[in-house]
């Protein structure tokens, strides 16, 4: 992650901790900047460095409001840890909750519920081959079946069942997930979904019909992805964080460190 210099406010925690919480709070206002927030809705999570916790955002504060000292620290039984006006979602803690605990490798859990990304999941086929973009996101793509708003903890099992060791995930009739090692990882491989999404959305909407690769062309393309975007590729997800936090201050300042 980009390491940044922030004024320290209350409450008091570690240097990672804050770190954390400094990257985190970039993430949302990012995710407002880009036009991905849904009001208070949906959630980006991080686990805490060396604690059974991780930070979520105060529900009912917009994600252009959130700094890194307004998130929320939650436990893995759903106890606040520090003292707040401000509760956590329930489907929040459900979702994010699970997959900290079931993936020891993922340290930050992205959900959206954006207009492209809710209309490719609403779609029978979900993400189509039919752009360069979609084609090298599949070899880490995985899909979980809606079954209501996510309130019941019976859906745990099912949703890290789907996930597996995937990095992205289409939420069907509800939106999209990613996950990462860090937030820049996470953030990066939303905006990559995302735009994919937003690709396929566009092309249906030309009226033409969509040209295909061939079988063969897809899973050479599918390979070259695995290789490209994994961690020792020269694409590697989440290389380009520090341009995207310099983005978001060029845009709103630095207010998200507080």
């Amino acid at each position: 992650m980009a390491r940044t210099t922030a004024a320290r406010k209350a409450p008091a925690v570690s240097d990672a901790e804050w770190q954390a919480r400094v990257d985190l709070a970039a993430a949302y206002q990012l995710t407002d900047l880009y036009g991905w927030s849904d009001l208070s809705s949906t959630h980006i999570s991080v686990r805490v460095p060396g604690e059974d916790a991780f930070l979520i955002n105060p529900y009912g504060m917009m994600f252009g409001e959130i700094t890194a000292s307004r998130l929320l620290k939650v436990d893995h039984k759903g106890r606040l840890l520090v003292p707040s006006d401000y509760p956590f979602n329930p489907a929040g803690f459900i979702i994010h909750g699970a997959i900290h605990r079931a993936r020891a490798d993922v340290h930050c859990v992205m959900h959206t519920h954006t207009r492209a990304g809710i209309a490719v999941a609403m779609q029978a086929d979900g993400l189509l081959p039919v752009s360069q973009k979609a084609l090298i996101l599949m070899g880490f793509l995985a899909y979980h079946d809606f079954e209501g708003v996510v309130l019941e903890t019976g859906e745990q099992d099912r949703l890290i069942a789907d996930l597996g060791d995937g990095k992205i995930m289409i939420l069907r009739n509800h939106g999209l997930m990613s996950v990462g090692a860090t937030v820049a990882e996470a953030f990066v491989w939303m905006h990559r979904l995302e735009a994919a999404c937003r690709y396929q959305v566009d092309g249906m909407a030309g009226g033409a019909r969509l040209c295909v690769p061939p079988e063969e062309v897809r899973r050479k393309t599918i390979e070259q992805g695995l290789r490209v975007l994994g961690p020792q590729g020269h694409a590697r997800t989440g290389f380009e964080w520090p341009s995207i936090v310099r983005e978001l201050e060029r845009a709103r300042g630095t207010s998200y460190r507080t």
